[in-house]
């Protein structure tokens, strides 16, 4: 990891950034049930949604290194705990562009969660992860991140 800062701002005409980095969502072993594609084209038209719309608690914000080159994105979501009622941040998408991987992105990107999550008084900062990304897990276990619920499937045939 290096000790590069990254300017985090609200994500204003990035659509295109944001959507190009999508397939790095499923860049790893899926559940045998999950196809790629299926999963890309899910990814996309929720965070096309997100984008068009801006709805309500949904927040997007992209990470720029020192010469201006967008590097990476995160999606926050404001919502309500299930079993206490109080505010939880949810990060919906984080996504680093594959060149900047290791260089400390994705860290500065969970700490903007973490800060914006304590400005807006949540309880939790979450996220969801597939057990097959590695990296990712490594990445946020080593943040603090544990495991908290844990969805299981079974393809019904």
């Amino acid at each position: 990891m290096s000790d590069a800062t990254y300017l985090i701002r609200l994500a204003e005409d990035d659509d295109d950034f944001i959507l190009g980095l999508v397939p790095r969502f499923v860049d790893f072993s899926l559940p045998p049930w999950r196809r790629r594609h299926e999963c890309i084209e899910g990814i996309r038209n929720d965070l096309r949604r997100h984008l068009d719309e801006q709805p309500v608690n949904s927040y997007l914000f992209v990470a720029e290194d020192d010469g201006g080159e967008l590097v990476g994105f995160i999606h926050l979501q404001k919502t309500q705990d299930y079993f206490t009622g109080r505010s939880n941040c949810h990060i919906s998408d984080l996504a680093v562009v594959q060149a900047h991987e290791g260089r400390g992105v994705g860290r500065a990107l969970l700490e903007h969660a973490e800060d914006w999550a304590r400005e807006h008084r949540c309880q939790l900062v979450t996220l969801a992860v597939f057990p097959g990304n590695e990296r990712a897990r490594a990445v946020y276990e080593n943040a603090g991140y544990a495991a908290d619920l844990l969805r299981l499937a079974k393809p019904v045939r």
